[in-house]
């Protein structure tokens, strides 16, 4: 990532334009518009919902709700949402706002910072590997909230923290951080099928889980894996243990969420899901 900057009077270019936008879309009988972080999943209710909708995607209610998640790297900007009910189809804009997430910094060995040849194609095979898995669908198997990863789960955080390691900006981080002790159990938030099970070289030993409805839970750093690629596990199921593998400066559970492709907060798939941000 080059840029950490932003000229301020293309910012507020941008936010005038989002604006215009935003009372277009009132003017046009779209509904209000709510702003949102990138990064949140987004709420909205009603009785008799049919189906959702961003874009082109469409997707069934959770328990009579549409759920929108919005991608912690969504730009700011104005996203259309869709629903159908009663024979009709509604929507409504929400305004993406500004990046609101702070600056980490990290001093990592230079082995895993400045990577050889020979380690440069390994991550990027890793992340071809990985990044298949962001286009799999199928049934939903899971219900919010989510069950933690841990028992009982500690403070975590982090999650979207704009990275600087040895003085160099890197990925923003897209999961939350649980300190834990070394070997404790590491269980599956939801029913759902192993679909990765490998040693990676930035996550370590690592789990991918998908729960359906294109819901990706993700563990790193483990110690050991305790399931294999393919196998069906259950909510609450232990799946490895806590540990300090691939990059990482101690014991501790990277825990990530992607849904439908949007890399989201974890904790807020973790609580009532009553609490998310509501557009109505």
């Amino acid at each position: 990532m080059r840029r950490l900057r932003r000229d301020p009077r293309a910012r507020w270019c941008l936010v005038l334009s989002c604006l215009v936008l935003a009372f277009a879309a009132r003017a046009f009988g779209q509904g209000p518009v709510a702003q949102v972080p990138p990064g949140t999943v987004v709420r909205w209710s009603g009785d008799g919902i049919l189906s959702c909708a961003v874009g082109k995607t469409s997707f069934a209610p959770l328990d009579g709700v549409c759920f929108y998640p919005i991608d912690l790297l969504r730009k700011e900007g104005v996203v259309d949402l869709t629903r159908s009910r009663g024979g009709q189809r509604e929507s409504l804009a929400i305004l993406i706002g500004a990046y609101p997430y702070p600056v980490q910094t990290l001093t990592l060995p230079l082995s895993q910072v400045d990577l050889s040849a020979e380690d440069l194609a390994r991550v990027r095979r890793e992340s071809a590997d990985i990044g298949r898995l962001w286009g799999r669908s199928g049934p939903r198997q899971f219900t919010l909230p989510l069950r933690p990863p841990l028992d009982p789960l500690p403070k975590g955080g982090r999650f979207g923290s704009r990275r600087v390691i040895n003085g160099q900006p890197k990925s923003p981080h897209s999961g939350a951080d649980y300190s834990a002790g070394a070997g404790e159990p590491v269980l599956a938030a939801a029913d759902g099928t192993v679909a990765l099970a490998d040693h990676h070289f930035f996550a370590g030993k690592s789990v991918f889980l998908d729960h359906g409805d294109g819901l990706i839970s993700m563990y790193f750093h483990l110690s050991q894996v305790s399931v294999e690629e393919g196998q069906a596990v259950s909510r609450g199921q232990p799946i490895g243990a806590v540990g300090a593998t691939g990059r990482a400066t101690g014991p501790h559970l990277h825990f990530g969420i992607r849904w439908r492709r949007a890399r989201v907060a974890p904790a807020l798939l973790l609580g009532d899901p009553a609490g998310l941000p509501e557009v109505r």
